[in-house]
Protein backbone atom coordinates (compact mmCIF):
# COMPACT_ATOMS: atom_id res chain seq x y z
CA UNK A 1 0.00 0.00 0.00
CA UNK A 2 1.44 4.14 -0.90
CA UNK A 3 0.59 5.95 1.56
CA UNK A 4 0.03 9.82 1.02
CA UNK A 5 0.06 12.42 3.48
CA UNK A 6 -0.27 16.33 3.71
CA UNK A 7 -2.27 18.72 6.01
CA UNK A 8 -5.10 21.67 4.43
CA UNK A 9 -4.44 25.45 4.94
CA UNK A 10 -7.70 25.15 7.65
CA UNK A 11 -5.53 22.45 9.50
CA UNK A 12 -7.54 19.36 8.17
CA UNK A 13 -4.98 16.35 7.90
CA UNK A 14 -5.01 13.98 4.69
CA UNK A 15 -4.12 10.39 4.38
CA UNK A 16 -4.45 8.81 0.71
CA UNK A 17 -3.82 4.76 0.82
CA UNK A 18 -3.46 2.77 -2.66
CA UNK A 19 -4.26 -0.03 -2.22
CA UNK A 20 -3.41 -0.66 -5.76
CA UNK A 21 -6.46 -3.09 -5.91
CA UNK A 22 -10.26 -3.49 -6.88
CA UNK A 23 -11.25 0.12 -7.83
CA UNK A 24 -13.49 0.90 -5.00
CA UNK A 25 -12.57 3.41 -2.25
CA UNK A 26 -13.99 4.27 1.34
CA UNK A 27 -13.71 8.13 2.04
CA UNK A 28 -13.64 8.18 6.15
CA UNK A 29 -13.96 11.49 8.06
CA UNK A 30 -12.34 11.00 11.33
CA UNK A 31 -13.99 14.22 14.12
CA UNK A 32 -12.07 14.29 17.93
CA UNK A 33 -15.84 14.70 19.18
CA UNK A 34 -17.40 11.97 21.51
CA UNK A 35 -19.15 11.40 24.57
CA UNK A 36 -15.89 12.17 26.59
CA UNK A 37 -16.19 15.95 25.46
CA UNK A 38 -19.65 16.32 26.78
CA UNK A 39 -21.05 16.67 30.11
CA UNK A 40 -24.63 15.97 32.37
CA UNK A 41 -26.81 18.20 30.50
CA UNK A 42 -25.93 17.36 26.86
CA UNK A 43 -24.74 13.75 27.22
CA UNK A 44 -25.61 11.98 23.57
CA UNK A 45 -25.47 14.89 21.93
CA UNK A 46 -22.51 13.44 19.69
CA UNK A 47 -24.50 10.46 18.91
CA UNK A 48 -27.30 12.37 18.15
CA UNK A 49 -25.56 14.68 15.64
CA UNK A 50 -24.43 11.80 14.05
CA UNK A 51 -27.57 10.98 12.78
CA UNK A 52 -28.46 14.48 12.29
CA UNK A 53 -26.43 14.83 9.62
CA UNK A 54 -27.91 12.14 7.24
CA UNK A 55 -31.09 14.26 7.85
CA UNK A 56 -30.17 16.86 5.05
CA UNK A 57 -27.38 19.37 4.05
CA UNK A 58 -27.36 22.93 1.98
CA UNK A 59 -27.43 20.77 -0.63
CA UNK A 60 -28.95 17.73 -0.31
CA UNK A 61 -31.83 18.42 1.35
CA UNK A 62 -33.01 15.31 3.47
CA UNK A 63 -32.12 11.72 4.25
CA UNK A 64 -33.85 10.62 1.05
CA UNK A 65 -31.99 12.42 -1.13
CA UNK A 66 -28.38 11.67 0.73
CA UNK A 67 -29.44 8.05 0.67
CA UNK A 68 -30.66 7.78 -3.05
CA UNK A 69 -27.54 10.04 -4.24
CA UNK A 70 -25.09 7.15 -3.03
CA UNK A 71 -27.11 4.39 -3.02
CA UNK A 72 -27.51 5.66 -7.32
CA UNK A 73 -23.90 5.40 -7.57
CA UNK A 74 -23.62 1.77 -6.10
CA UNK A 75 -22.29 2.64 -2.67
CA UNK A 76 -22.61 2.49 1.02
CA UNK A 77 -22.57 4.50 3.92
CA UNK A 78 -22.53 4.96 7.45
CA UNK A 79 -21.64 6.83 10.60
CA UNK A 80 -20.70 5.42 14.34
CA UNK A 81 -19.76 7.62 17.28
CA UNK A 82 -17.66 6.46 20.31
CA UNK A 83 -16.31 7.84 23.34
CA UNK A 84 -12.87 9.91 21.88
CA UNK A 85 -14.33 10.25 18.06
CA UNK A 86 -16.99 10.17 15.53
CA UNK A 87 -16.90 8.67 11.84
CA UNK A 88 -18.73 9.65 8.94
CA UNK A 89 -17.65 7.18 5.75
CA UNK A 90 -18.94 6.47 1.96
CA UNK A 91 -17.57 2.99 0.01
CA UNK A 92 -18.61 3.66 -3.66
CA UNK A 93 -16.26 2.92 -6.63
CA UNK A 94 -13.16 5.09 -7.60
CA UNK A 95 -15.10 6.95 -10.40
CA UNK A 96 -17.26 8.85 -8.12
CA UNK A 97 -15.16 10.07 -5.37
CA UNK A 98 -15.97 13.77 -7.01
CA UNK A 99 -19.44 13.02 -6.06
CA UNK A 100 -18.61 11.15 -3.01
CA UNK A 101 -16.76 13.66 -1.05
CA UNK A 102 -18.97 16.18 -2.03
CA UNK A 103 -21.85 14.46 0.61
CA UNK A 104 -19.70 14.10 2.42
CA UNK A 105 -18.61 17.54 3.29
CA UNK A 106 -22.03 19.18 2.82
CA UNK A 107 -23.46 16.73 5.08
CA UNK A 108 -20.95 17.13 8.07
CA UNK A 109 -20.14 21.33 7.65
CA UNK A 110 -23.16 22.32 6.18
CA UNK A 111 -26.10 20.14 8.02
CA UNK A 112 -29.57 21.73 8.11
CA UNK A 113 -30.88 20.85 11.42
CA UNK A 114 -34.03 21.67 10.90
CA UNK A 115 -35.96 21.33 14.57
CA UNK A 116 -38.70 18.94 12.94
CA UNK A 117 -35.94 16.42 11.90
CA UNK A 118 -34.50 16.98 15.46
CA UNK A 119 -38.04 16.10 16.95
CA UNK A 120 -38.77 13.29 14.82
CA UNK A 121 -35.15 12.16 15.54
CA UNK A 122 -35.89 12.11 19.15
CA UNK A 123 -38.27 9.02 19.44
CA UNK A 124 -35.23 7.05 16.77
CA UNK A 125 -33.05 7.56 19.38
CA UNK A 126 -35.00 6.65 22.54
CA UNK A 127 -35.69 3.09 20.70
CA UNK A 128 -32.21 3.09 20.09
CA UNK A 129 -31.64 3.29 23.85
CA UNK A 130 -34.34 0.61 24.33
CA UNK A 131 -33.19 -1.67 22.11
CA UNK A 132 -29.68 -1.42 23.70
CA UNK A 133 -31.38 -1.93 27.35
CA UNK A 134 -32.65 -5.33 25.57
CA UNK A 135 -29.39 -6.41 24.66
CA UNK A 136 -27.08 -7.28 27.93
CA UNK A 137 -24.43 -8.33 26.44
CA UNK A 138 -23.74 -4.83 25.08
CA UNK A 139 -25.33 -3.55 27.61
CA UNK A 140 -22.70 -4.98 30.74
CA UNK A 141 -20.12 -3.28 29.00
CA UNK A 142 -21.27 -0.06 29.21
CA UNK A 143 -22.40 0.24 32.97
CA UNK A 144 -18.05 -1.04 32.92
CA UNK A 145 -17.02 1.34 32.50
CA UNK A 146 -19.75 3.86 34.14
CA UNK A 147 -18.19 2.51 37.13
CA UNK A 148 -15.02 2.17 36.41
CA UNK A 149 -15.12 6.19 35.58
CA UNK A 150 -18.08 6.65 38.07
CA UNK A 151 -18.29 10.62 38.04
CA UNK A 152 -16.40 11.14 34.82
CA UNK A 153 -17.67 11.58 31.16
CA UNK A 154 -15.44 8.87 30.25
CA UNK A 155 -18.18 6.80 32.03
CA UNK A 156 -21.04 8.19 30.09
CA UNK A 157 -23.48 6.25 27.97
CA UNK A 158 -22.32 7.09 24.51
CA UNK A 159 -26.62 7.26 23.30
CA UNK A 160 -27.26 9.52 26.31
CA UNK A 161 -30.35 9.20 28.53
CA UNK A 162 -33.87 9.31 27.28
CA UNK A 163 -33.97 12.59 29.69
CA UNK A 164 -31.25 14.43 28.08
CA UNK A 165 -31.63 13.44 24.43
CA UNK A 166 -35.48 14.77 24.85
CA UNK A 167 -33.96 17.83 25.62
CA UNK A 168 -31.66 18.91 23.25
CA UNK A 169 -32.70 21.62 20.83
CA UNK A 170 -31.43 23.52 17.28
CA UNK A 171 -28.68 25.38 19.96
CA UNK A 172 -27.40 22.63 21.68
CA UNK A 173 -26.40 20.90 18.45
CA UNK A 174 -24.98 24.17 16.77
CA UNK A 175 -23.03 25.14 20.47
CA UNK A 176 -21.40 21.40 20.30
CA UNK A 177 -20.47 21.76 16.82
CA UNK A 178 -18.79 24.95 17.35
CA UNK A 179 -16.95 23.67 19.88
CA UNK A 180 -15.54 20.51 18.47
CA UNK A 181 -15.94 20.41 14.81
CA UNK A 182 -13.28 22.29 13.13
CA UNK A 183 -10.58 21.24 10.54
CA UNK A 184 -7.72 20.82 12.86
CA UNK A 185 -9.70 18.01 14.72
CA UNK A 186 -9.80 15.82 12.18
CA UNK A 187 -8.73 13.66 9.91
CA UNK A 188 -9.68 12.73 6.49
CA UNK A 189 -9.04 9.34 4.96
CA UNK A 190 -9.60 8.59 1.38
CA UNK A 191 -8.65 4.02 0.93
CA UNK A 192 -8.47 1.30 -1.80
CA UNK A 193 -8.26 1.71 -5.48
CA UNK A 194 -7.14 5.01 -6.36
CA UNK A 195 -7.39 6.33 -9.68
CA UNK A 196 -4.52 7.65 -12.10
CA UNK A 197 -4.25 10.77 -13.20
CA UNK A 198 -7.12 11.95 -10.44
CA UNK A 199 -5.90 14.69 -8.31
CA UNK A 200 -7.50 13.68 -4.96
CA UNK A 201 -5.70 16.62 -3.13
CA UNK A 202 -7.30 19.29 -5.55
CA UNK A 203 -10.99 17.92 -5.33
CA UNK A 204 -10.62 17.39 -1.31
CA UNK A 205 -9.42 21.07 -0.81
CA UNK A 206 -12.74 22.00 -3.21
CA UNK A 207 -14.72 20.57 -0.52
CA UNK A 208 -13.63 20.87 2.28
CA UNK A 209 -10.96 23.79 2.30
CA UNK A 210 -13.63 26.29 3.47
CA UNK A 211 -14.33 24.52 6.63
CA UNK A 212 -13.31 27.09 9.01
CA UNK A 213 -9.99 26.80 10.28
CA UNK A 214 -9.38 26.74 13.86
CA UNK A 215 -6.20 25.82 16.18
CA UNK A 216 -7.87 25.09 19.46
CA UNK A 217 -7.30 22.24 21.44
CA UNK A 218 -9.86 20.01 21.76
CA UNK A 219 -9.71 19.20 25.81
CA UNK A 220 -11.49 16.59 28.08
CA UNK A 221 -11.29 16.11 31.44
CA UNK A 222 -9.10 13.73 32.57
CA UNK A 223 -9.89 10.79 34.82
CA UNK A 224 -8.71 10.69 38.12
CA UNK A 225 -7.79 7.02 39.15
CA UNK A 226 -7.55 6.09 43.13
CA UNK A 227 -9.14 2.99 43.52
CA UNK A 228 -7.42 0.97 46.23
CA UNK A 229 -10.09 -2.08 46.55
CA UNK A 230 -12.93 -4.00 44.33
CA UNK A 231 -15.56 -2.18 42.91
CA UNK A 232 -19.09 -4.40 42.21
CA UNK A 233 -22.10 -2.84 40.43
CA UNK A 234 -24.80 -5.60 40.02
CA UNK A 235 -28.40 -4.83 37.48
CA UNK A 236 -31.02 -7.02 38.41
CA UNK A 237 -33.11 -7.86 35.23
CA UNK A 238 -34.23 -11.18 34.30
CA UNK A 239 -32.03 -12.78 31.86
CA UNK A 240 -31.86 -15.66 30.42
CA UNK A 241 -27.83 -15.09 31.40
CA UNK A 242 -25.61 -13.71 33.31
CA UNK A 243 -23.47 -11.51 31.63
CA UNK A 244 -20.98 -10.21 33.36
CA UNK A 245 -17.33 -8.16 32.75
CA UNK A 246 -14.26 -8.48 35.19
CA UNK A 247 -11.67 -6.35 34.17
CA UNK A 248 -8.49 -3.69 35.78
CA UNK A 249 -7.70 -0.37 35.24
CA UNK A 250 -4.57 -0.56 32.93
CA UNK A 251 -2.66 2.21 31.30
CA UNK A 252 -2.81 4.63 28.50
CA UNK A 253 -3.18 4.33 24.95
CA UNK A 254 0.55 5.18 24.18
CA UNK A 255 2.07 3.49 26.68
CA UNK A 256 4.44 1.27 24.98
CA UNK A 257 3.13 -1.86 27.14
CA UNK A 258 0.20 -1.41 25.03
CA UNK A 259 1.73 -4.80 22.54
CA UNK A 260 2.28 -6.80 25.25
CA UNK A 261 -0.97 -6.25 26.80
CA UNK A 262 -2.53 -7.36 23.34
CA UNK A 263 -0.34 -10.53 23.59
CA UNK A 264 -1.74 -11.01 27.14
CA UNK A 265 -5.28 -10.22 26.21
CA UNK A 266 -4.90 -12.32 23.54
CA UNK A 267 -3.57 -15.62 25.61
CA UNK A 268 -6.05 -15.09 28.09
CA UNK A 269 -8.90 -14.91 26.44
CA UNK A 270 -8.11 -13.59 22.15
CA UNK A 271 -9.37 -17.19 20.86
CA UNK A 272 -10.98 -20.89 20.80
CA UNK A 273 -7.62 -22.23 22.09
CA UNK A 274 -7.30 -19.26 24.76
CA UNK A 275 -6.70 -20.20 28.09
CA UNK A 276 -9.88 -18.77 29.36
CA UNK A 277 -11.84 -20.25 26.84
CA UNK A 278 -10.90 -23.59 27.35
CA UNK A 279 -11.13 -23.61 31.38
CA UNK A 280 -14.83 -22.03 31.18
CA UNK A 281 -16.66 -23.26 28.47
CA UNK A 282 -14.55 -26.24 27.32
CA UNK A 283 -13.82 -28.27 30.47
CA UNK A 284 -17.02 -26.91 32.61
CA UNK A 285 -19.32 -25.70 30.28
CA UNK A 286 -20.13 -22.32 32.18
CA UNK A 287 -20.65 -20.25 29.46
CA UNK A 288 -21.02 -19.72 25.41
CA UNK A 289 -19.09 -17.16 25.18
CA UNK A 290 -15.83 -15.77 26.81
CA UNK A 291 -13.24 -12.90 25.41
CA UNK A 292 -10.47 -10.66 26.64
CA UNK A 293 -9.88 -7.32 25.09
CA UNK A 294 -8.87 -3.87 26.44
CA UNK A 295 -10.09 -0.22 25.60
CA UNK A 296 -7.25 2.54 25.92
CA UNK A 297 -7.77 5.97 26.15
CA UNK A 298 -5.21 8.84 25.99
CA UNK A 299 -5.33 8.97 29.60
CA UNK A 300 -6.48 5.51 31.20
CA UNK A 301 -7.31 2.50 29.88
CA UNK A 302 -8.54 -0.80 31.04
CA UNK A 303 -8.17 -4.56 30.39
CA UNK A 304 -11.60 -6.18 30.83
CA UNK A 305 -12.56 -10.25 30.35
CA UNK A 306 -16.68 -10.39 29.48
CA UNK A 307 -18.69 -13.76 29.29
CA UNK A 308 -22.64 -14.78 29.22
CA UNK A 309 -22.60 -17.64 31.84
CA UNK A 310 -25.06 -20.57 32.84
CA UNK A 311 -27.96 -18.38 35.40
CA UNK A 312 -27.61 -19.88 38.14
CA UNK A 313 -25.32 -18.00 40.97
CA UNK A 314 -23.16 -20.82 42.42
CA UNK A 315 -21.70 -21.55 38.73
CA UNK A 316 -21.75 -17.70 38.38
CA UNK A 317 -19.44 -17.65 40.94
CA UNK A 318 -17.39 -20.60 39.79
CA UNK A 319 -16.77 -19.35 36.61
CA UNK A 320 -15.23 -15.73 38.24
CA UNK A 321 -13.76 -18.06 40.28
CA UNK A 322 -11.87 -19.65 37.53
CA UNK A 323 -10.83 -16.55 35.77
CA UNK A 324 -9.40 -15.18 38.49
CA UNK A 325 -7.36 -18.05 39.09
CA UNK A 326 -6.22 -17.66 34.81
CA UNK A 327 -5.82 -13.75 35.58
CA UNK A 328 -3.26 -14.76 38.37
CA UNK A 329 -1.16 -17.76 37.08
CA UNK A 330 -0.42 -15.81 33.65
CA UNK A 331 1.46 -13.91 36.48
CA UNK A 332 3.31 -16.29 37.45
CA UNK A 333 3.69 -19.53 35.07
CA UNK A 334 5.81 -19.39 32.46
CA UNK A 335 4.69 -18.70 29.61
CA UNK A 336 5.64 -21.23 26.52
CA UNK A 337 7.33 -19.92 23.19
CA UNK A 338 4.50 -21.98 21.66
CA UNK A 339 1.69 -20.16 23.82
CA UNK A 340 3.48 -16.91 23.09
CA UNK A 341 3.99 -17.48 19.14
CA UNK A 342 0.28 -19.10 18.64
CA UNK A 343 -1.11 -15.56 20.34
CA UNK A 344 1.38 -13.14 18.40
CA UNK A 345 0.49 -14.98 15.28
CA UNK A 346 -3.54 -14.74 15.99
CA UNK A 347 -3.55 -10.91 16.58
CA UNK A 348 -0.67 -10.33 13.22
CA UNK A 349 -3.38 -12.61 11.35
CA UNK A 350 -6.30 -10.91 12.20
CA UNK A 351 -4.83 -7.53 11.80
CA UNK A 352 -3.94 -8.46 8.38
CA UNK A 353 -7.04 -10.33 7.36
CA UNK A 354 -9.02 -6.98 8.26
CA UNK A 355 -6.67 -4.73 5.90
CA UNK A 356 -8.64 -6.65 2.95
CA UNK A 357 -11.55 -4.28 3.85
CA UNK A 358 -10.50 -0.59 2.64
CA UNK A 359 -13.15 0.63 5.19
CA UNK A 360 -10.73 -1.54 7.98
CA UNK A 361 -7.85 0.27 6.18
CA UNK A 362 -9.55 3.55 6.61
CA UNK A 363 -10.02 3.58 10.34
CA UNK A 364 -7.02 2.12 11.02
CA UNK A 365 -5.10 4.46 9.65
CA UNK A 366 -7.31 7.64 10.65
CA UNK A 367 -7.69 6.54 13.96
CA UNK A 368 -4.03 6.40 14.79
CA UNK A 369 -3.25 9.84 12.97
CA UNK A 370 -6.33 11.34 15.28
CA UNK A 371 -5.67 10.13 18.68
CA UNK A 372 -2.07 8.92 18.41
CA UNK A 373 -0.73 12.00 16.39
CA UNK A 374 1.12 8.97 14.53
CA UNK A 375 0.63 6.38 12.52
CA UNK A 376 2.73 3.06 12.19
CA UNK A 377 1.64 1.32 9.56
CA UNK A 378 0.80 -2.82 9.59
CA UNK A 379 4.49 -4.08 9.33
CA UNK A 380 5.81 -1.78 11.81
CA UNK A 381 3.23 -2.97 14.59
CA UNK A 382 3.77 -6.79 13.63
CA UNK A 383 7.46 -5.63 14.07
CA UNK A 384 6.57 -4.13 17.49
CA UNK A 385 4.31 -7.87 18.37
CA UNK A 386 7.09 -10.02 17.46
CA UNK A 387 9.54 -8.35 19.76
CA UNK A 388 7.52 -8.84 22.95
CA UNK A 389 8.57 -11.75 24.84
CA UNK A 390 6.83 -14.05 27.45
CA UNK A 391 8.52 -12.69 30.30
CA UNK A 392 7.10 -9.00 29.44
CA UNK A 393 3.57 -10.52 29.41
CA UNK A 394 3.70 -11.86 32.52
CA UNK A 395 5.13 -8.57 34.44
CA UNK A 396 2.59 -6.94 32.45
CA UNK A 397 0.05 -9.32 34.34
CA UNK A 398 1.56 -8.79 37.65
CA UNK A 399 1.46 -4.59 37.67
CA UNK A 400 -2.16 -4.69 36.12
CA UNK A 401 -4.11 -7.85 37.62
CA UNK A 402 -4.18 -6.12 41.16
CA UNK A 403 -7.04 -6.85 43.47
CA UNK A 404 -7.44 -3.34 44.42
CA UNK A 405 -7.83 -2.24 40.87
CA UNK A 406 -10.11 -5.16 40.02
CA UNK A 407 -14.11 -3.80 38.85
CA UNK A 408 -17.02 -5.97 38.11
CA UNK A 409 -20.52 -5.68 36.50
CA UNK A 410 -22.99 -7.87 36.06
CA UNK A 411 -26.66 -8.32 34.70
CA UNK A 412 -28.85 -10.98 35.57
CA UNK A 413 -31.23 -11.84 38.11
CA UNK A 414 -29.86 -11.24 41.07
CA UNK A 415 -29.75 -8.64 43.91
CA UNK A 416 -26.66 -5.85 44.16
CA UNK A 417 -25.15 -7.95 46.71
CA UNK A 418 -24.99 -11.57 44.72
CA UNK A 419 -21.44 -11.02 44.23
CA UNK A 420 -19.06 -9.91 46.90
CA UNK A 421 -15.52 -8.37 47.26
CA UNK A 422 -14.90 -12.52 49.19
CA UNK A 423 -15.85 -13.74 45.87
CA UNK A 424 -13.90 -11.53 43.65
CA UNK A 425 -10.25 -12.60 45.93
CA UNK A 426 -7.57 -13.97 44.08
Amino acid sequence: MQQQFFTLPNGLQIILIDTKSFPTITTLLLVGAGSRYEDKKNNGIAHFFEHMAFKGSSKYANSFVISSTIEGLGGAFNAFTSKDHTGYWIKATASHFPTVVDVLSDMVLHPLLLEEEINREKGVIVEEINMYEDMPSRKVSEIFETLLYKGNPLGYDIAGSKKTVMSFTQKTFKDYIGELYHPANAVLVVAGGLEQGVNYRKLIEESFGTWDGDNRKTVFEPVSEQQTEPQILVQKKKTEQAHFCLGFRAFPLMDERRYAMSVLTAILGGGMSSRLFIEVRERRGLCYYISTGRELYTDVGNVVTQAGVTNKLDKVKEAVKVILQEHKKIGTDTITAEELSKAKELIKGRLLLSMEDSLNIASFYGSKQLLEQQVLDPAEVIKKLDSVTGEEVSAIAREVFIPGRLNFTMIGPFEKDAITKEDLSM
